[in-house]
């Protein structure tokens, strides 16, 4: 048998998304679009005889960080060497870099083995939309899309450790999601970004100045979409965001380890209520 690693197309990406979608992590409508111009060299499948078996991403942000997500095997071609050989050549690919990943706890030890180590868990939190809560005086919501993008990238560099702009601009602009900005005396204090699913509508990034500007964003996008039901990965690193969750009624659903290899990124924790997106950071 004939096995090979290759850079994924676009029609593979969309491929990885379903099988993630498989392994319940309920992956949005439209992210593939974004994630394959983000960085279109970073998606890598494995074919056994031509026929896809195994995946990974491993995107490039700036000269020193990547994120390594989709490593998946499809479940006849596990056990058997094809999910290692993937994850060899996607850390090829990042060699030299702080390498960031999302995993599922029980698999931790596997990825201490290959040099990460335990930075914090993610927690998706999840459940019915909260009902509509307003922002604190002075704070007005935007339209994402209305607000300069120059102003969003430098925004999120708050709480990303490189700048990201190839894939945060469809991240807020495809179809199928929608974004807010909170404002005050012209200055940003928030931004979240919500997406349809194939369950529960996914909320990320989530960013914001306090819990209550927060609160407004969640609501707020839900009420704008129709979403019945929400789900935002909360860093448990952030005990203010947890809180929040939890008072919305969201309820713990899944859970990641965020793992590096070096240093944890110097970013604003405590600004960080909800991660973009456990594939890319």
């Amino acid at each position: 048998m004939s096995f090979e690693v290759n850079v994924a197309s676009a029609d593979d990406i969309a491929r990885m998304a379903g099988w993630a979608a498989d392994e319940g992590w309920n992956p949005g409508n439209t992210d593939a679009l974004a994630f394959h111009a983000a960085d279109p060299g970073a998606f890598l499948i494995g074919r056994l005889d031509g026929r896809p078996v195994a995946c990974i991403s491993v995107v490039r942000y700036g000269t020193g960080f990547g994120f390594l997500g989709f490593y998946i095997a499809r479940p006849e071609a596990r056990g058997k060497g094809y999910g290692i050989k993937v994850w060899d050549a996607g850390m090829a690919r990042l060699k030299g870099r702080n390498v960031g990943l999302d995993g599922v706890v029980a698999q931790q030890h596997n990825y201490k083995k290959s040099g990460f180590r335990s930075a914090w868990n993610n927690i998706r939190h999840e459940g019915p939309s909260p009902p509509l809560a307003a922002p604190p005086a002075g704070v007005t919501l935007v339209d994402a899309r209305a607000v300069p993008f120059d102003r969003i990238a430098a925004y999120d560099r708050r709480f990303f450790p490189e700048a990201r702009d190839h894939f945060l601009a469809p991240w807020v602009g495809l179809p199928e999601r929608a974004g807010l900005v909170a404002m005050k005396d012209g200055e940003l204090q928030g931004m979240a970004v919500i997406r349809t699913c194939r369950a529960a509508a996914r909320i990320g990034p989530l960013y914001a100045a306090s819990p209550e500007i927060a609160a407004a964003l969640v609501s707020e996008l839900a009420q704008k979409t129709g979403a019945s039901a929400v789900a935002i990965d909360v860093p448990d690193r952030n005990k203010a965001a947890v809180k929040l969750a939890e008072g919305m009624g969201l309820k713990p659903a899944f859970e990641t380890a965020r793992m590096y290899t070096g240093a944890d990124p110097v970013v604003d924790y405590a600004g960080l209520f909800g991660v973009t997106s456990l594939e890319l950071g």
